[in-house]
């Protein structure tokens, strides 16, 4: 017997163990084992595979690499996406990731393993006799990228949608017993060319996989059936509008067909049926379109975020030929805009997104499966947020389902960032392709109640004006459902005069902090004035913190954190592999507070419609951009719990425009408090109070700001705070507090409102100032440089302390800002600032006199904020300074603002930070005072010793350039891409 008849009988019984299960609905699962075969030269066409057993076997649904298929990656591997820094291929660090039993990625996840081109899939199915005379259907939910089919050896078609299923009417070609189904499969994306980073395909993301995911299934339908179902909510009406459009397989014949339509409620705890209503329906040329209105009558519920209550349209569709019956889940509500804001139901509402950009490390595909969509939407819900953008994809069927259940707006887009190898609205195949996809989209998943919003895709190159402004032309004729935008763009991108709302960025960030001091005063409102319909912030935050290594060990599927990998071997090398933890927590907590403020100046700025995060979690390419509060599994870091968040970011915020956040305690704090006030309805009876304390909970001063209703939107006053700080006479970290209580009345039914909002402060006693007038420093020699005389007190075994401020030049091509590294500085090319955020030996007796915790908090910034660093590279390897700057994961310099050391026989304290003692400024004084009563305490001890050179060359020593080795990705790694079809 030879290979081929062992593989045709051993299908015969893979046909009986994995053909599946016919079920009531006509159903046949064809999920199991598969042949397979690579067809990397793609001659398999002409040497007709499709009527021939593979060599290989996968098991279905699944792609490539998680079934271990494919090439293991190397340096050879071309990627799909653009790979801006080309450093790795050249620098000598990277060599020995470069190496084959070694091989390892810093730009994002490494997969298990890569292959673009086509593959075959086959496999022997066994129709059922009953079939015959019945319509049959492949219907294959998510395959990657393009498909073609051939059964029992003859060609059925192609399809090639990235996002909603592909489906073969195979009624003509299928016959009852044994049918041979072979598919094949490409992954090009010369074929389908969206743009290389377009999320739906790059590798950036989820990789550029092929195969085929989700439900794999032979349908069977009567030879009459409802070819399109669409649900058109009218909740002023109280009606819904069906439209069914009826097909008669081969377009033969003129019969009569009955259509019956009912609704039922299925997710609230009231139920509500809709009594059935029937149409009698004759087809002309095999086809019919019927529109059917649905009374919802007085119990008609609505669905939103707080109420998600959902209807079930059964609709059957009874011929001759047999029953096609088919459900729809919808829900009743109303998405529109009014001058510059949203209304759900003619409800007030603000948007609190996030952007999902497939990135899923264990499948390296979007979950196909609802119960892994509604976890992500609730704990983003837990997250306070709202509302999710899809960066360049859609989301399969399974995530709408679980947004409708959880209530919770989506805005999927067209799967292409038309920018990268690709321009939209220059006549490449990329504008019709496009256009059908969201056609296709809309048609697939325009019944979801939480399917509100559209955008073509991200970021467009080429002619993309005036393309969008027809995309949205069309798309407001055709569907009102959904509200649309052009394209979601980045602040240097053109406006878009159809769009109906605007994802845009330039109307973000905290700029502001890099010249002056942080407030909570400002706010956007010069930036949107004159923008007359919503402006949603595109890709707001993007604000890093350093590796979490500890999370290696959950890439335990298709993606291995090789990057992650290399950053660990990186600060190990630099003889910082025990700081991690430290600086993963230190740079969160800076994280968090850039996010706690720039979300409240959106909330405090009037008419803004709302922010989309680039991401609540972390995004794993382009460099690896640790942007998240939860890692890229939506599993919560240790410095900011979901509570905390919900503070600043969720439907009720309590604001407060406070000056400034460091005081001389003869000032007076002051504090004008309001709230953004976007929930279920009006807040009845509210009671507003405030305190301030101090870190550990003691109370200074309390007091009730406000009692009434609260209305809904933002910038609603509430009152005011002015209490003099004069009773502190020590320097102290103080909270101000304020609370809000009150109730809901629902239809009668009262619900409890609560929320809270803190902001931290310090007050510093005047003394300070009057102190360093005339302070007597003792045996402390201070200098702002290592001079003779400075060496000569050292070596006599004395103290000196160096104020080096702006002296340094080994680590003065570090720029420091307080702000920490956006996105990450590969990507960017090392585009300042480089660090992220400071380390503090916050139990170091120096903090005695300066209050601080253990990462770089609002006080900080006049001591941060655009200075220099020191580069410790020769010091000793176990040498950390007292306050330690973070730089960036891809070259961890060891590097600092403050350290001390025995020096040549005496003591040395060394700051780069501003120690001034006429600055006038509360903190540069006390952080002054502070260091040199440490100096002349007895516990200025230092730990380590380091030798003079090594100091002295802090003053003379340049570091080497970082060597980027392109400002652009060359032209070898760029995809090479065929853009018209």
């Amino acid at each position: 017997m030879n290979k081929h008849h062992i593989w045709a009988s051993a299908f015969a019984m893979l046909a009986l163990t994995y053909g599946g299960k016919l079920s009531a609905q006509g159903r046949l699962d064809l999920a199991g084992q598969w042949e397979f075969q690579i067809d990397r030269a793609d001659k398999g066409t002409a040497d007709k595979w499709y009527d021939r057993p593979l060599e290989d076997r996968i098991l279905l649904p699944g792609s490539m690499p998680q079934r271990l298929k494919g090439d293991r990656p190397s340096v050879e591997t071309q990627w799909t996406g653009s790979l801006y820094d080309s450093s790795y291929f050249y620098n000598p660090y990277m060599e020995k990731y470069r190496r084959e039993e070694n091989f390892k990625l810093p730009f994002f996840l490494t997969p298990n393993r890569h292959y673009v081109g086509t593959a075959w899939y086959r496999r022997m199915v066994e129709v059922p006799a009953d079939w015959k005379n019945r319509r049959v259907v492949l219907y294959l939910e998510r395959p990657h990228i393009e498909t073609e089919l051939w059964v029992n050896g003859k060609k059925v078609g192609g399809d090639n949608s990235l996002c909603v299923p592909h489906c073969y009417d195979v009624t003509d070609f299928v016959k009852s017993g044994e049918n041979a189904l072979a598919l094949r499969v490409s992954n090009r994306i010369d074929g389908v060319c969206v743009g290389a980073d377009s999320h739906s395909v790059t590798d950036q993301t989820q990789g550029n996989w092929n195969g085929v995911v989700g439900r794999m299934e032979l349908r069977s339908t009567p030879l009459l059936y409802a070819e399109d179902i669409q649900v058109y909510p009218n909740i002023h009406d109280r009606t819904a509008t069906v439209r069914i459009r009826l097909k008669l397989h081969r377009g033969k014949g003129r019969p009569d067909a009955e259509v019956k339509l009912s609704a039922k409620s299925f997710n609230t705890d009231v139920v509500h049926e809709i009594p059935v209503v029937s149409r009698r329906v004759k087809l002309k040329k095999g086809q019919a379109e019927v529109e059917v209105v649905l009374d919802m009558g007085e119990k008609m519920q609505l669905w939103d975020e707080f109420n998600p209550a959902l209807y079930e349209l059964t609709a059957e569709v009874s011929s001759e030929y047999g029953t096609d019956k088919q459900t729809r889940a919808f829900g009743m509500r109303e998405f529109k805009i009014d001058g510059k804001m949203f209304y759900m139901n003619g409800r007030l509402i603000q948007l609190r997104g996030t952007v999902e950009n497939c990135d899923f490390p264990l499948t390296g595909y979007a979950p196909m499966d609802e119960e892994s969509w509604e976890r992500v939407f609730r704990i983003c819900r837990s997250y306070g947020l709202n509302h999710m953008r899809f960066h360049s994809f859609c989301p399969p069927e399974a995530a709408f389902a679980a947004a409708d259940r959880v209530g919770f707006y989506l805005q999927p887009e067209g799967p292409s960032w038309p920018n990268h190898g690709v321009k939209l609205g220059n006549g490449m195949y990329i504008d019709r392709y496009l256009m059908e996809e969201t056609q296709r989209m809309n048609k697939a998943y325009g019944n979801y109640a939480s399917f509100c919003m559209m955008a073509c895709g991200n970021e467009p190159a080429g002619n993309w004006v005036a393309w969008v402004s027809d995309f949205v032309d069309y798309w407001k004729k055709t569907d009102s459902r959904h509200v649309y935008t052009g394209a979601s763009v980045g602040g240097g991108w053109a406006w878009q005069p159809k769009s109906m709302y605007h994802v845009k960025a330039g109307v973000r960030g905290l700029d502001e902090w890099r010249r002056r001091a942080p407030e909570s005063m400002s706010d956007f409102r010069a930036k949107i004035d004159t923008v007359s319909v919503p402006f949603v912030s595109h890709e707001t935050g993007q604000w890093c913190v350093f590796p979490n290594f500890d999370e290696i060990s959950k890439y335990t599927g298709v993606n291995k954190a090789k990057n992650f990998e290399i950053f660990r071997d990186i600060l190990n090398d630099n003889h910082m592999g025990g700081m991690a933890h430290k600086f993963m927590m230190a740079s969160g907590k800076l994280q968090t507070l850039c996010y706690k403020h720039e979300i409240e100046r959106t909330l405090r700025t009037p008419d803004y419609a709302g922010f989309q995060l680039l991401a609540l979690n972390d995004y794993s390419g382009q460099g690896t951009a640790l942007v998240g509060l939860t890692d890229v599994f939506f599993d919560e870091k240790e410095y900011c719990s979901p509570e905390d968040f919900r503070e600043f970011c969720s439907p009720t915020v309590l604001l407060a425009r406070i000056p400034k956040f460091t005081y001389w305690n003869r000032d007076a704090f002051t504090a004008a408090v309001e709230v953004a006030h976007y929930g279920k309805a009006v807040i009845r009876d509210a009671e507003v109070s405030y305190r301030i304390c101090d870190k550990y909970g003691k109370t200074y001063t309390e007091g009730t700001l406000y009692n009434g209703d609260v209305a809904l939107g933002n910038n609603i006053g509430l009152g005011s705070v002015m209490v003099s700080l004069d009773k502190i006479d020590v320097p102290r970290q103080m909270v101000f507090e304020v609370m809000l209580k009150g109730t809901y009345d629902l239809d009668g039914r009262k619900e409890e409102v609560r929320s809270r909002n803190h902001w931290d402060f310090w007050v510093y006693p005047q003394t300070t100032l009057d102190d360093l007038a005339c302070m007597d420093t003792g045996d402390v020699y201070i200098t702002d440089t290592l001079d003779k005389q400075a060496e000569e007190v050292l070596k006599a075994g004395g103290k000196v302390l160096v104020a080096a401020a702006g002296k340094i030049t080994y680590g003065k091509d570090i720029v420091q800002q307080f702000t920490p590294v956006f996105w990450n500085t590969s990507w960017f090319k090392m585009r300042p600032p480089h660090t992220t955020g400071l380390y503090i030996e916050s139990n170091h007796p120096l903090f005695r006199n300066f209050p601080t915790d253990y990462y770089s908090d609002m006080q900080w910034w006049d001591l941060v904020n655009r200075k220099q660093v020191m580069q410790f590279t020769e010091f000793p390897a176990d040498f950390q300074p007292i306050v330690q700057s973070i730089d960036t994961w891809f070259l961890s310099r060891k590097i600092g603002m403050l350290f001390e050391a025995n020096v040549a026989g005496g003591r040395l304290m060394m700051t780069t930070m501003p120690l001034d003692a006429d600055s006038g400024v509360p903190v540069i004084a006390q952080m002054r005072k502070a260091v040199i009563a440490y100096m002349q305490s007895d516990d200025f001890r230092p730990q380590y010793t380091v030798d003079l050179q090594h100091v002295k060359d802090l003053f003379t020593k340049e570091a080497p350039k970082v060597n980027m080795y392109t400002n652009d990705s060359p032209d070898e790694l760029k995809p090479k891409l065929n853009t018209k079809k």
